[in-house]
């Protein structure tokens, strides 16, 4: 028996099959065409494109498992989260979909504070309005695109609307929903409230259910496109961020994540929803059933040293820049990196904040900006455990994830800053993995997600802090703190 885990990511999309004993056996990706920018703090992909995608993937991670090859028992689905699906009453597609990067609706947040109230608004859904969430890009093609948002009848996001594609179903997990600010996070459901507030028929909602839950079979048509059988469950799954926690078993309160992709996010799991009443922090619903969690943002973490690659520095790996920075002293001599190219999250809320350098002297190297850039991105993170201390939130053991857990260098400087232990897992697949699980679960091989994290995540390496290490960068940090006020100030 095995089971196939699916992340509709952003630059493309991934499959993974995992076996009876939790063991990744083969996996499968493909590319996604580039979002589009038509203006400044636009983002949009094309759904077609994740589905085309999706079945490439599925096909060839079961083409890549060993034989015998044995039946997929289920699936679960992850993906980019926050991003808007608009379908008509025949389920076509109406626009592009505005994705989670995309900025441009800061005056719908405006509105929607005015509307139903700061602080209302957080009492609802655990979290402010922001650019990001899919409810915000509803009202911006509402007042924008008035022609679109009438022929509306289903609301999705992305991996949702790749369900959609292989069962025929709307569904949706409540983690992923916690992400849209039409979810009341407390109590599991949509909010009647908010969508009333915001014109939202409730009828465009898709069924809400624990990401476990199986909520859907293979449609004929998709198992003809894909290689899986007609009738194979797919549970509810979960956004990125909560099936990336589950793969990397961070399900318990005072378990974390430090995870860097194009994002960064650090992931906390907690007992009941943690409401920051200034809202920095997100409360969504986690997938581990009757927990929640609290995750802060980095707009730009691994986009900072893409950035940085792509236009200083085209023709050379990662691996020869983190190598040339790893001789650099911790703290870079000075130099520092506010990573705000797509403006910032955690705890800033800021969309129009911009990135910079700062304290450049003629003795700075090339080198010194590579390790400047790692730097201001853990810097950055460092920002949601200062909260989670403010807040009460515990930590008890931080686990790495994505590409800032791939380099000696990222870890040694993350351990440096969270000035705590990292642990970096055997075999990190992220929320493809944990969706293979969630599936597992579902389908009753494991009774739950405990169980099936117990047998198939192991620890590789556990990583301490250098004592040098933490004298630097307690004093980079309070300097790196002193950037977005200044920066804030120029505009």
């Amino acid at each position: 028996m095995w089971f196939l885990g699916m992340d509709v990511g952003t630059g493309g999309t991934r499959a993974v099959i995992v076996d009876a004993a939790g063991k990744l056996i083969a996996g499968a990706s493909s590319e996604h065409a580039p979002f589009r920018t038509p203006h400044p703090g636009w983002a949009e992909q094309d759904p077609e494109d994740w589905w085309r995608a999706a079945q490439e993937a599925i096909r060839g991670a079961i083409a890549a498992a060993p034989e015998p090859k044995q039946p997929i028992a289920a699936i679960g689905l992850t993906g980019q989260m926050h991003g808007a699906v608009m379908l008509d009453e025949n389920g076509a597609v109406l626009r592009p979909s505005l994705i989670w990067c995309d900025t441009r609706t800061q005056p719908e947040c405006d509105w929607l504070h005015a509307r139903i109230g700061y602080e209302r608004l957080i009492e609802l859904t655990c979290n402010p309005a922001l650019p990001n969430f899919t409810l915000t890009k509803l009202l911006w093609v509402k007042t924008h695109e008035p022609e679109i948002f009438a022929k509306i009848r289903h609301i999705m996001c992305p991996k949702d609307y790749v369900r959609y594609r292989l069962t025929g179903e709307f569904a949706i997990d409540v983690q992923e929903a916690s992400g849209t600010l039409l979810l009341d996070v407390t109590h599991r459901c949509w909010s009647k409230e908010v969508a009333e507030a915001a014109g939202i028929p409730e009828s465009w909602l898709p069924k809400v259910y624990e990401s476990p839950e199986v909520c859907a079979r293979i449609s004929e048509k998709a198992a003809g496109l894909t290689g899986l059988s007609a009738g194979t469950l797919v549970v509810a799954g979960a956004g990125d961020q909560g099936a990336g926690a589950v793969g990397m078993g961070i399900l318990q309160p005072g378990s974390v994540s430090a995870t860097i992709g194009t994002s960064g996010v650090v992931f906390a799991a907690t007992a009941a929803p943690t409401k920051d009443p200034k809202g920095r922090l997100h409360t969504f619903c986690h997938a581990v059933p009757g927990l929640w969690h609290v995750m802060g943002v980095t707009q730009s973490a691994g986009q900072s040293f893409r950035w940085l690659k792509e236009t200083f520095f085209a023709g050379q790996d990662y691996d020869s820049l983190t190598a040339a920075a790893a001789k650099i002293p911790a703290g870079s001599e000075g130099l520092e990196w506010a990573p705000y190219l797509l403006g910032e999250r955690t705890p800033h809320l800021d969309p129009l904040v911009r990135a910079a350098f700062a304290g450049i002297a003629s003795d700075h190297t090339a080198a010194h900006f590579i390790r400047a850039v790692l730097e201001g991105v853990a810097y950055s993170l460092e920002d949601t455990f200062t909260l989670f201390a403010e807040l009460g939130i515990p930590v008890k053991a931080i686990r790495l994830g994505g590409g800032g857990a791939r380099g000696p260098l990222w870890r040694k400087i993350q351990a440096g800053i969270y000035g705590q232990a990292v642990e970096i897992l055997t075999a990190e697949e992220g929320g493809a993995f944990g969706c293979a699980l969630m599936a597992g679960v579902g389908a009753g091989h494991w009774a739950n997600l405990d169980e099936a994290c117990a047998q198939g995540i192991e620890v590789a390496q556990r990583i301490e802090p250098d004592p040098a290490d933490l004298a630097a960068y307690k004093v980079g940090y309070a300097q790196w703190r002193k950037l977005y006020p200044a920066l804030k100030s120029l505009r």
